[in-house]
């Protein structure tokens, strides 16, 4: 059974506005995420920030495995092993919608166990690598538009 974890933001609420800081019209650094709830057993989290609202679909800004286990990510951090966003680089992407409010998701799993990755690592690959280790999960959505146009 896959626990419920709490994920929260001192930084937005559930479905609230992002700060730009934390976008490409800010310092585009990630936020602050609290995460409560971890099963005893959690080895490693893996933390994927994606933009279902991409005209092409599903946009993934950016992938982190093998963070340890802990209550919070801190903004401007590097918390784990890094793999390829969708801008086809590897650090946090923030958002940036090219026109209207696009909704961000922050989806955190605990894992028990960690994950042998390349950097290289694709959405799919880590996806499939972490499938038979988790055993929680929880998400944090989080809303941008652009100020200039």
């Amino acid at each position: 059974m896959v626990a419920s974890l709490k994920i929260s933001s001192e930084v937005f609420s559930n479905n609230g506005m992002i700060p730009s800081k934390y976008t490409c019209e800010g310092e585009n650094i990630n936020p602050p995420i609290i995460i409560s709830n971890l099963p005893m057993q959690s080895k490693t989290l893996v933390l994927i920030v994606e933009d279902p609202d991409a005209s092409k679909g599903t946009f993934v800004h950016w992938l982190v495995w093998n963070i340890p286990p802990t209550n919070k990510i801190r903004e401007n951090t590097v918390p784990g092993e890094e793999g390829k966003n969708d801008f086809k680089k590897h650090n946090y992407m923030g958002p940036c919608p090219p026109s209207g409010t696009h909704h961000y998701s922050f989806k955190i799993y605990s894992l028990d166990n960690f994950l042998h990755l390349e950097p290289t690592a694709t959405r799919a690959e880590l996806e499939a690598a972490m499938s038979k280790y988790v055993i929680g999960f929880g998400e944090l959505i989080g809303m941008y538009k652009k100020k200039k146009p």
